[in-house]
């Protein structure tokens, strides 16, 4: 299973979240217009160090 995800074939949807569960990562979904905002916090946040304050 993870050899598929990894080569981008196709895995259940469960499985999926159970691989970024295992990493320590959530899926946000969001509609397509709000991505760019998401994008722009996120890189401000790396930029700035502010990563820490959402742990």
């Amino acid at each position: 299973m993870l050899s598929k995800l990894e080569n981008g074939k196709g895995v259940n949807l469960e499985h999926v979240l159970r691989v970024l569960d295992g990493l320590g990562l959530t899926m946000l979904v969001v509609p397509k217009a709000h991505a760019p905002w998401l994008e722009e916090a996120a890189a401000h946040a790396s930029k700035t160090g502010e990563w820490a304050a959402w742990d």
